[in-house]
């Protein structure tokens, strides 16, 4: 077999091994895996391939009905909010942006009282209907998208009066704006499922 064949079927067996889905909770890429080729000593060429990152989860087994319904339930929640939490990710990149381009601070004031207006009327009806689960795991994904809690970017941009009534509004739920996400620990389950459902396997 000479190299070439070699490198062809290699490259076969990573791109079909990448598009396979999670089975036994192991988690991996539908991606296609981007290459280049290297010319080595100036005569042999040699593709290279960049492999993205894998996440593996060890089989999930559940200890009773009443745990396993639980799981499906946070499954639901966290595609329900996820997006609202890359939604708002995005909004803050592109109001920074935006925002650098404006002359004067009262020019910027001006744009996010516009931006809030908007964003009230067009998402109110949509999150009115979270439950209050799913509002408190919006916390905590905002957090986890913006790498800073919902009150630090509502200080940052409304000021700390504003952040602090809507954070005793939040109170009133039993929620706080300044909740953390936690991987690592107390959120180690819904990262799994955020993982999962990013590659699009649950």
């Amino acid at each position: 077999m000479n190299r070439y064949k070699f490198w062809l079927i290699v490259s076969f067996l990573i791109c079909f091994l990448s598009s396979g889905k999670a089975q036994e909770g192991i988690l991996t890429y539908s991606a296609p895996l981007p290459y280049k080729l290297y010319l080595l000593n100036g005569k042999d060429t040699v593709p290279v391939f960049t492999l993205p990152t894998a996440f593996v989860f060890g089989e999930y087994r559940f200890k009773s009905k009443k745990q396993e319904q639980q799981y499906t339930k946070l499954v639901r929640d966290v595609k329900r909010t996820l997006p609202y939490a890359k939604m708002v990710y995005a909004t803050l990149i592109e109001t920074y942006e935006y925002m650098e381009t404006l002359p004067d601070e009262k020019s910027k004031q001006a744009h996010l009282k516009r931006m809030e207006k908007e964003l009230y009327k067009e998402y109110k009806p949509q999150l009115k209907k979270l439950s209050y689960s799913q509002g408190k795991l919006l916390i905590k994904l905002i957090d986890r998208e913006c790498n800073q809690s919902s009150y630090n970017i509502l200080n940052a941009y409304l000021g700390s009066f504003r952040a602090g009534f809507w954070n005793l509004f939040a109170g009133v739920f039993g929620a706080s704006l300044k909740t953390e996400y936690d991987p690592g620990n107390k959120d180690r389950q819904v990262e799994m499922i955020v993982r999962l459902v990013e590659d699009g396997s649950i």
